[in-house]
């Protein structure tokens, strides 16, 4: 859910973030990028793919919190700000567009030290399967990986 990215000449991470549907915040984390200065042409990142197979968008309305979406949609609030590069007290505001995970999919935000069999013991899948659903692997902190449910 993760693919390589080449700066190019005259390129922020703002720009970078639209072109991607991310957002600045995510690119930062994902990068371990501090200063919004420090991005180069030439630069390698790591940018989030849009994956419309796993997710659903959601326009924020006047009024909603990660909780009460989360609620909605029956999904744990921590997950569903992870996935949209969020923390539990970040303001959410009207119009925002966030990723909704689909039913019948399993999620998981990778951890410091995962492995690859760790987190195939997470889903209680097969080797196979597990790469075919996630393309690209790094087992980078904050990492997200599917497995569709049996």
């Amino acid at each position: 859910m993760f693919e390589s990215y080449l700066v190019g000449k005259g390129e922020s991470l703002n720009s970078i973030a639209q072109k991607c549907n991310t957002s600045v915040k995510v690119l930062q984390d994902i990068n371990n990028i501090y200063y919004l200065d420090a991005l180069r042409e030439g630069m390698e990142i790591i940018v989030p793919t849009e994956s419309k197979d796993y997710f659903n968008y959601y326009t924020v309305e006047s009024g909603d919190s990660l909780y009460a979406i989360a609620r909605k949609y029956n999904i744990n609030p921590e997950l569903l700000a992870s996935i949209n590069g969020l923390n539990m007290t970040d303001y959410i505001y009207p119009n925002q567009q966030i990723l909704i995970p689909k039913n019948g999919y399993s999620y998981y935000i990778t951890a410091d030290g995962d492995t690859l069999d760790d987190v195939i013991k997470v889903f209680n899948s097969t080797k196979d399967k597990f790469l075919n659903e996630n393309k690209t692997i790094y087992l980078m902190e904050g990492q997200l990986l599917v497995n569709k449910k049996n």
